[in-house]
């Protein structure tokens, strides 16, 4: 029978590794591959810090950015005033879910001067977006 020892079979005495590196290196370079997809661009910001700083979780978020530059980002891409104001139209119309707000979360770096801040904060109320945050690290994460 194929089952029985028979006194002439030998002991496995080595395991055979090489269907176990095939899989580890099919699962490394799926790996490799799905990870450029989750990596995303960023725009470098040195965010100031507030202990009181808080997000709701029951509006949609526009995430802007204002570089030292002065230079505004949407969703990490650079936009102008009059494209922004487009947009904000376009996005307000599309929503289907009237409940949910749209809010401006800003994330402004800490050598921007101040009227760049206003300045964003005034047109997004201009535009129908009444509600805003300023993102901040908090001052406890250090």
């Amino acid at each position: 029978m194929a089952g029985n020892l028979s006194e002439e079979d030998e002991e496995i005495t080595g395991i055979n590794v090489t269907p176990l590196v095939d899989v580890m290196l099919v699962l490394l370079i799926i790996f490799m591959v799905t990870a450029s997809y989750i990596v995303h661009r960023s725009i470098a910001v040195k965010l100031p810090t507030a202990a009181t700083g808080e997000l709701q979780q029951s509006t949609k978020n526009l995430a802007f950015v204002i570089d030292s530059s002065s230079n505004l980002y949407l969703d990490g891409k650079k936009i102008s005033y009059f494209d922004l104001g487009v947009y904000i139209k376009n996005i307000s119309n599309e929503m289907e879910d009237k409940s949910t707000k749209l809010q401006a979360l800003i994330s402004a770096d800490e050598s921007a001067p101040h009227g760049s801040v206003v300045k964003l904060i005034d047109f997004v109320r201009k535009n129908g977006i009444n509600e805003f945050a300023i993102n901040v690290e908090s001052a406890t994460g250090k």
